[in-house]
């Protein structure tokens, strides 16, 4: 089948997808775009995060074809070109990455949070991030990212 969507704010088309494709796997593979990242294959972890019509969505749980005629948001098309968003400056700031197989789904997880909610609660912010697992931290440098991005940088 073919998929013609809106990534990134540019018309995409991928052709020869298979019925039981992912939209992952058509971003990554066929589309060139490997920031979303592939981890447990069952909406999990949230590494694959990406938005789809505005909402956040594990990319390994949408069929492909679901994402035809759609708008489609990775992390690769968070920033402006060469400017990375605040939230990814925050993670670079305050040390949030570390291998970076997690954060591509933490900063979709945390600029759709500080969307709706401008400066949140640490309460909060540990509630939005619930669906996104990280090996390697003990998650206080994340929660360090988004007090960043969200101007609350001097508490902790």
């Amino acid at each position: 089948m073919r998929i013609d969507c809106v990534v990134n704010g540019v018309f995409r088309r991928a052709d020869d997808v298979w019925a039981g494709e992912s939209l992952l796997h058509v971003l990554r593979e066929r589309l060139g775009l490997p920031g979303a990242k592939n981890a447990c294959e069952q909406g999990e972890c949230g590494s694959c995060t990406v938005y789809l019509d505005g909402e956040p969505v594990c990319a390994c749980l949408v069929p492909a074809g679901q994402a035809r005629g759609r708008d489609v948001v990775t992390v690769e098309g968070l920033g402006d070109g060469d400017e990375l968003h605040p939230v990814q400056r925050a993670f670079v700031a305050a040390g949030a990455v570390q291998c970076g197989f997690c954060t591509p789904g933490l900063v979709v997880a945390v600029h759709d949070l500080l969307a709706r909610t401008p400066s949140p609660a640490d309460g909060e912010i540990r509630e939005a991030l619930a669906g996104n697992l990280c090996r390697c931290t003990g998650y206080e440098k994340i929660l360090t990212a988004v007090r960043l991005a969200a101007g609350r940088e001097h508490e902790s």
